[in-house]
């Protein structure tokens, strides 16, 4: 078993009275509640008349940010949401924003962990789509860019300037 020369390790609640361990695991989801709604942090770049957000963080929100600017030259309007914390998500950052753009492009440095965060915040609002690299591939811009080319195609967007 295990346990030669010790005692046998016992598993049970912390709260063997009935009621106590519900009671413990309520204060626990009120807490959890306080901290959603103190403590997520998130940068917000160009969200505000952006056509598709792109939900990036660490070396890809990086990279994102130069997206930003070379779609400014297409007259594509780019914005972003970098989560600072992934717990809490922001996840009402992400459903407000959905609301007013045409799509959500999630960026990763894998196969796709945060996308289904962002689908669950965006709830059916917007298309949600991914764009990923594994096994240590970064994101060049120009990949990016043209994931975003086949959401919004850029005569679409020139059609819509003039």
């Amino acid at each position: 078993t295990g346990a030669n020369g010790r005692r046998k390790n016992v598993i049970k609640s912390f709260y063997p009275v009935k009621g106590e361990l519900e009671e413990f695991n309520a204060k626990l989801q009120k807490k959890y509640r306080q901290i959603e709604a103190e403590e997520v942090r998130y940068e917000e770049i160009n969200t505000k008349k952006a056509d598709i957000v792109i939900v990036a963080y660490g070396t890809c929100a990086r990279i994102c940010k130069e997206i930003v600017k070379i779609g400014e030259k297409l007259n594509i309007k780019i914005g972003i949401i970098r989560p600072i914390t992934l717990w809490p998500f922001p996840c009402d950052i992400i459903r407000r924003v959905s609301e007013r753009v045409q799509a959500i492009l999630t960026v990763e440095m894998s196969a796709g962990q945060m996308v289904e965060d962002v689908r669950l915040s965006v709830s059916g609002r917007c298309p949600v789509h991914f764009y990923g690299r594994t096994g240590g591939g970064i994101p060049s811009p120009k990949e990016i860019l043209e994931k975003i080319l086949e959401i919004i195609p850029i005569k679409e967007k020139v059609t819509c300037a003039t």
